[in-house]
């Protein structure tokens, strides 16, 4: 999601409350498909009162089937993990509403422009390795030469891998991190997470063990305490109660960890692939 096929002139701020009315109430118009996704997954424009901004839309008709998540279900757990995020400030997530569209009802998010220079994750030589960066694994290329998986250490991208683990995301491939090029690091392509089963799957382990910060201890309380009051009712149009437990439960254990949890070592912990 590098950039948008048609650039408009005034871009959108995705921390502008407007920004839900617009994607919410405004008339979408599809312009193309992302071929390289899974599911079916189009770009188009969304306008209202003369606001426009670019999107991206899922129809839940185009979802590919699962074995371990329950069909239809995708595009609510977009919106979900866009609510957990933006209601306790944990990672930045573009803002995601479930809608009817031009292909009947489906997820709606802000198309987020990228800065294509800003690397975050990335597959190196060891001696290629960008200083402060966080190895998660170490392989080797077809030739036995050393390569490493490692990410950059930004307070951004921390805040995701936190939010990885609270929601349970099974699929937070290198290229669902976006470099925004607001200068924020956001999230995508959340449709696999908050099953109730374990399914950790993520390249952002490179702070494993480590304490958690005090901030993303105090966001974690404060999601803790709202899942019990408003956020909880607002998820349940969307997740079961069994899954709204696990997520309580996830939250729960973090806090009285207090640390970066490490791969259980019962499934595969990463990825594949890793972009």
């Amino acid at each position: 999601m590098s950039e948008a096929p048609n650039d408009r002139d005034r871009p959108v701020d995705p921390a502008d409350p407007a920004v839900a009315e617009l994607i919410t109430r405004g008339r979408i118009e599809v312009e193309g498909r992302l071929v390289d996704a899974s599911n079916v997954t189009l770009f188009g424009s969304v306008e209202l009162d003369g606001l426009q901004a670019e999107v991206v839309y899922k129809p839940v008709a185009g979802e590919r089937p699962l074995w371990d998540f329950p069909d239809g279900t995708l595009a609510g757990r977009e919106v979900a993990t866009a609510l957990i995020a933006q209601a306790a400030e944990i990672g930045h997530v573009p803002p995601t509403v479930l809608r009817e569209g031009p292909f009947g009802d489906g997820m709606v998010q802000l198309w987020i422009d990228t800065d294509d220079t800003d690397e975050l994750v990335d597959v190196v030589a060891p001696e290629d390795l960008p200083d402060g960066w966080r190895v998660v694994l170490r392989a080797a290329d077809e030739d036995g030469d050393p390569l490493v998986v490692a990410h950059a250490d930004r307070p951004g991208l921390r805040d995701l891998a936190i939010l990885d683990v609270v929601v349970n995301n099974t699929d937070r491939k290198g290229g669902h991190i976006l470099p925004g090029a607001d200068g924020r690091i956001y999230g995508i392509d959340h449709g696999i997470c908050l099953h109730s089963d374990p399914k950790l799957r993520t390249v952002l382990w490179g702070w494993t063990g480590e304490p958690l910060p005090d901030e993303a201890l105090d966001k974690l309380r404060k999601l803790r305490w709202t899942l019990d009051r408003e956020l909880g009712e607002t998820l349940s149009a969307h997740l079961t109660a069994a899954e709204i437990a696990a997520l309580a439960a996830r939250t729960d254990a973090l806090i009285a960890t207090g640390v970066h949890p490490a791969p259980s070592g019962e499934w595969q912990a990463v990825p594949w692939p890793l972009f």
